[in-house]
């Protein structure tokens, strides 16, 4: 009897270290970093032959691990009725601030 109850408390106790583990991440905070730096000059692609039912999108600078790091341009895949708006980096304040590329009406 006794080793059925120091059983069942340990498998108990693995449960809920378990449900301890998993729901932790949940209350992380999500940090936003922002340059305080403006990004370079954009750099300057050749912009492939036009290609039916996509939309380039150039590169752009993105900011990651503390630096500007290029990202060369890629397809988007067209949406019938809106147009590509490309991303680009706005100052707010002393930071900058990346806004997505978007479909805009």
């Amino acid at each position: 009897m006794n080793n059925t109850l120091r059983g069942f408390i340990a498998k108990a106790a693995i449960v809920a270290a378990g449900t301890c583990a998993v729901a932790a991440p949940a209350f992380a905070a999500v940090v936003i970093v922002e340059p305080n730096v403006a990004p370079p000059a954009e750099r300057v692609e050749v912009m492939p032959a036009p290609r039916a039912g996509y939309v380039w999108d150039k590169g752009h600078w993105q900011w990651a691990r503390g630096h500007y790091v290029w990202v060369q341009g890629h397809w988007q895949h067209e949406r019938v009725g809106y147009h590509w708006v490309p991303g680009h980096w706005v100052a707010h304040g002393p930071n900058w601030r990346w806004i997505e590329g978007h479909w805009a009406a």
